[in-house]
């Protein structure tokens, strides 16, 4: 089964395309020229100014505070963290000056990434019109009712989750309205618009298939498991294994005149699964316990839907069914084909996206904003000391 978290994004992006794709035909595909880059990182949407006697930075008219850069967490590497729990560490070891030489270009680029967010999401709005926000609005409530079924459909636990976040239902809409905005906008201006060759997509899945796509050997089966100590005899004295061997030589014979094999497990197994017909969910082969080996030895000679002779092991005898057998390898390209498009898609935008970036970085030449990093440099030292 692959990771599910590019394609939470898969089914934001193709439908955000969908329903934007009506309202906005004159957007065009022109993409995201040097000038239109400098049109939406323009200097002069950036400035510095102050808020409750600290430093915030104005862009467009919004404001980026430091508690936003230092608590909020951001995609680092491979993990979701906040940079004050980033960088603490290192604060804790250097003195300031250090510290701001080795954490300041990360912070940079995130105070980037914020500004470019903001900006692009501007011009994004300016460039969709007003008759697109209903369809946000309808984008935003399904993203919320997914984000609620993740706790279950328990609205309450998910209303606490974000309070402790220190969110709101209303502050969780906006933020989805923003970024299925951008994401749509992004994807309708991608400068390379070429279509995507069959060879562009066998690369990308080869890329891809070893994290996305694995599938590891499995084996799914019914088993009638008799436990000759379990069995009700009239005669207490007569051989229970014995009674065991008869008992799955009748029951073998019922199974290959058509009767049904759950039924019969329901009826006369021992094992922990009988109530759910026998039925065990997927195993690996060789994640079995030792008195099932056997077991998934038989398996490896009969196909799906085939049932086995009658297995002897050390204090048991099985009769096993196999439902499924599955090999290890890789989900077929024909099977993910759709989401190897979305990716080589999503790979377009992220060039855009660092494009747009680095325009601001050069844009702005940070100039004011590189005091907001180091104000913001200076409480993650400060917090980080203090604890």
């Amino acid at each position: 089964m692959y990771r599910s978290k590019l394609f939470v994004y898969t089914s934001i992006f193709l439908v955000v395309l969908i329903l934007f794709t009506s309202s906005c035909e004159n957007s065009g595909q022109s993409g995201l020229t040097n000038a239109e880059l400098s049109r939406i990182a323009n200097i002069e949407n950036i400035e510095l100014a102050e808020s409750a006697g600290n430093p915030v930075l104005m862009v467009g008219g919004e404001y980026i505070t430091s508690d936003e850069i230092i608590v909020e967490p951001v995609a680092l590497g491979e993990i979701y963290i906040s940079p004050l729990e980033y960088l603490e560490p290192i604060a804790r070891v250097t003195d300031i000056e250090q510290f701001k030489e080795r954490a300041g270009p990360l912070l940079k680029d995130i105070v980037t990434q914020k500004i470019s967010d903001i900006l692009l999401y501007q011009h994004a709005k300016r460039e969709a019109g007003s008759n697109i926000e209903e369809a946000l609005e309808s984008m935003a409530e399904s993203e919320f009712d997914q984000f609620v079924f993740s706790y279950g459909g328990d609205q309450a636990k998910a209303d606490e989750v974000l309070r402790q976040s220190g969110e709101t239902r209303e502050s969780f809409m906006e933020k989805q309205k923003r970024k299925i905005l951008v994401q749509w906008y992004v994807s309708s201006q991608m400068q390379n618009n070429s279509p995507i060759t069959y060879r562009q997509l066998i690369d990308q899945y080869e890329a891809m298939k070893d994290e996305y796509f694995s599938l590891d050997s499995s084996i799914q089966f019914q088993l009638i498991d008799i436990q000759p100590e379990k069995l009700e005899l009239k005669d207490p004295n007569e051989d229970r294994w014995k009674a065991a061997q008869e008992l799955a030589n009748e029951l073998l014979a019922r199974i290959k005149s058509g009767e049904d094999f759950g039924e019969l497990a329901k009826q006369f197994s021992h094992g922990h699964m009988k109530e759910f017909s026998g039925l065990w969910q997927p195993v690996k082969p060789g994640s079995l316990s030792a008195r099932y080996e056997k077991v998934a030895q038989a398996t490896r000679q009969l196909e799906s839907g085939q049932v086995s002779d009658i297995i002897k092991a050390d204090d048991r005898i099985f009769i096993v069914k196999l439902i499924n057998k599955q090999t290890a390898g890789y989900e077929p390209f024909e099977k993910v084909q759709e989401q190897v498009r979305t990716a080589v898609l999503i790979e377009r935008q992220n060039a855009v996206i660092k494009k747009l970036n680095a325009r601001v970085m050069q844009q702005t030449q940070f100039g004011e904003a590189d005091s907001f990093v180091d104000f913001c440099l200076e409480n993650i030292y400060k917090i980080s000391n203090q604890r």
